[in-house]
């Protein structure tokens, strides 16, 4: 009898019946339960491998370390390996072995006997290293296209098995299925060097023969609607491409240098899953505190932190909170990162005149209830937001500053008076993003006496401090995905006074931690202490805020640990 995965994975004791039932509820119904597991971060893939292969018997196999013979790959096309995430491992007889995500998948093991002619024996592998596999292995199939160029090249046609249209597109794939948020396409001397952003951190992924750096660049450019015969100044532009059955926006730039030209592609995946509050780290009492800012029924609530914190992320999940029916909620982006249903969205477009500040006094006669501005980066976007503040709307921002508290500053700097600052301002959250530990390759470590030293001048006991070992699930970094420290400066009476009258940033942080605000390095420290990251990540991002004697000692710690 065919158990389901649930059942299996209650017989095995990794979950219990409430959490199996909470997760069915609350997930999509397109989603598969155990890619819904996995994003709940109640099982690891490597308890969900070992599950099923103890239960049902079925292998599991190191895809890493598995040497495929690429002559097996013609069993089963590039296409139906992608949607599918399976891989063809050998044929034994009329026996074909093959990797799957899901084993449990009864439908696609089917569809492969009958287009294989073969009898299907599933192995359980890793979703990341099919993923890494098929990229490694698989040649993008040739099929004929359009590409457009600008005005000065006109149209031509290319053929998709070209070399140079081939690499990018792979690139372009192998970039995503690794989420990767950015990718560094870097002239060298004698050679162009392409690193993907991964978690944070660049990581190499090939170095190309420099005779190919023109015709790279050229072809950047035609998708990215740029001049493709001026290499002497910077240029802006976007790709939209489908990829892997989804449509993704890439936003282009590309400079010039001494030897040539540098291009970063930053990969915005629309149809990424929309996070909740719930997902991005913040602690209960951050959660209680936030709800309040964002349920007021006027003011401006604002997050800061530097490019690539994980503003909009919080943005959304605020919006998605207050996404109701009879709630009128408009946006104004740079660009619009993900398509939000049931709100309306406006894109910048400075070409014809619609900035952030155009724009927003174009929607202030859209009768809203919640406004949502991309970034306040100029004094007069700031004045037009501050103003629909006090006129009865909620407004959400972001802006580039230090901590939360001298977003205070920041705004008096940029010409608005303390008075109106404190009288609009609802709160500000600080945000940081860090690598969270590899839940499939955690270990329990014991602190080390410059760990102690850090918890101890907070007044945190440090109580499950983990550490990745290094596996094929993390890339052997011992790291996977990121976590959010935050700092949450909620404006009460006596803050506000002193913002009217004092406007001081020393004097308002140490009434704010008076008050019981939590600085972003207190608030790494307890994410270390609950095992979701490490003290190496958050002093990289909290230095410049409470550095001091601590940042100091940060060589000496990573001696110590190592």
């Amino acid at each position: 009898m065919r158990k389901k995965l649930g059942e299996l994975l209650i017989d095995a004791g990794v979950i219990t019946h409430e959490a199996l039932e909470k997760v069915l509820r609350e997930k999509n119904k397109s989603q598969k339960l155990g890619d819904a597991l996995l994003q709940s971060e109640l099982i690891t893939e490597k308890q969900l491998i070992q599950a099923l292969e103890w239960q049902l018997g079925i292998p599991h196999v190191d895809l890493t370390a598995y040497p495929i013979n690429p002559s097996i790959l013609q069993f089963i096309s590039m296409e139906v390996a992608k949607r599918n995430l399976v891989i063809p491992l050998k044929l034994e007889g009329d026996h074909l072995l093959v990797a799957m995500a899901d084993p449990l998948d009864y439908y696609t093991i089917d569809d492969l006997r009958l287009t294989t002619g073969y009898k299907i024996h599933p192995a359980i592998a890793a979703k990341d290293d099919i993923v890494r596999t098929i990229h490694r292995y698989y040649r993008d199939e040739p099929k004929e296209e359009v590409a457009a160029g600008n005005e000065r090249q006109g149209k031509q046609r290319s053929r998709r098995n070209a070399p140079i249209i081939q690499l990018i597109d792979q690139l372009l794939s192998s970039a995503i299925a690794m989420k990767a948020s950015d990718i560094h396409i870097d002239a060298q001397e004698s050679s162009v060097v392409i690193r993907f952003r991964v978690d944070g951190l660049l990581r190499r992924e090939r170095e190309l023969a420099k005779s190919i750096q023109n015709e790279l660049f050229s072809r950047i450019k035609i998708m990215a609607e740029m001049d493709t015969t001026e290499q002497r100044i910077a240029q802006d532009g976007r790709i939209k491409i489908p990829i892997d059955y989804r449509t993704v926006d890439i936003r282009v730039s590309i400079i010039p240098t001494v030897h040539g030209e540098k291009a970063v592609l930053r990969i915005l995946d629309r149809q990424e899953r929309l996070m909740q509050f719930e997902h991005l780290g913040f602690q209960k009492e951050y959660l209680m505190q936030i709800r309040q800012m964002i349920q007021q029924p006027a003011g401006i609530v604002l997050i800061t932190g530097p490019t690539g914190a994980g503003k909009t992320s919080t943005l959304y999940a605020a919006l998605h909170e207050m996404n109701k029916e009879e709630v009128n909620i408009i946006t104004i982006e740079d660009p619009v990162e993900q398509i939000l249903k049931g709100i309306n969205q406006l894109q910048v477009h400075k070409q014809v005149g619609m900035t952030f500040a155009s724009g927003l006094r174009s929607i202030l006669r859209q009768d809203p209830n919640i406004i949502m501005i991309g970034e306040i980066r100029d004094q007069e976007t700031a004045q037009v937001a501050i103003r629909a503040a006090l006129t009865g709307h909620l407004v959400l921002s972001t802006l580039h500053t230090n901590d939360s508290v001298s977003t205070v500053m920041r705004l008096i700097d940029m010409g608005i008076e303390p008075f109106l600052v404190s009288s609009a301002l609802n709160g500000v959250v600080a945000q940081r993003l860090v690598r969270k530990v590899c839940l499939e390759c955690r270990e329990t470590v014991t602190p080390t006496s410059y760990e102690q030293t850090v918890f101890a001048s907070k007044g945190i006991e440090p109580e499950n401090l983990q550490r990745g070992r290094g596996c094929s699930h993390c890339q052997m970094t011992g790291y996977k995905g990121r976590i959010a420290l935050h700092e949450v400066f909620t404006l009460n009476d006596v803050l506000r006074k002193i913002i009217t009258t004092d406007h001081d940033t020393t004097t308002l942080k140490i009434a704010a931690k008076k008050a019981g605000m939590r600085s972003l390095l207190e608030d790494g420290l307890h994410k270390i202490s609950q095992g979701l990251t490490t003290l190496e990540e958050v002093l990289k991002v909290t230095m410049l805020e409470e550095g001091g004697s601590l940042g100091n000692e940060n060589d000496r710690f990573v001696n110590e640990r190592v």
